[in-house]
């Protein structure tokens, strides 16, 4: 999985306490930006990061900063998570704010 500067990689990381992302241009290899649930600016919008209602939160938060940005589009990289529970919240919250992958 790749991802360029048209459309950059998300990829999302689940422990079992929080939900990290970042988005990275495959072919200049760097970290455009990331978030987490474990920042104060996350935390203080919700104290629990490791539930569904948590990772909904996240994708809305971040679909938001990935707009400020200027990313729209990327290539969902769920880093061999399964998709149910915490990483399809968190996906599906990326849609509704925008986002196209």
């Amino acid at each position: 999985m790749q991802g360029n500067s048209q459309r950059p990689r998300l990829v999302v990381k689940r422990s079992l306490n929080n939900l990290s992302a970042m988005v990275v241009d495959d072919t200049q290899e760097k970290v455009i930006f990331s978030f987490s649930t474990a920042s104060k600016e996350f935390k203080q919008k919700m104290k629990n990061s490791g539930s569904v209602k948590a990772s909904e939160l996240f994708g809305q938060v971040f679909s938001l900063k990935a707009k400020e940005k200027g990313i729209t589009k990327i290539v969902f990289d769920r880093a061999g998570f399964l998709y149910h529970g915490r990483v399809k919240a968190f996906a599906e919250s990326l849609r509704k704010g925008g986002m196209e992958f």
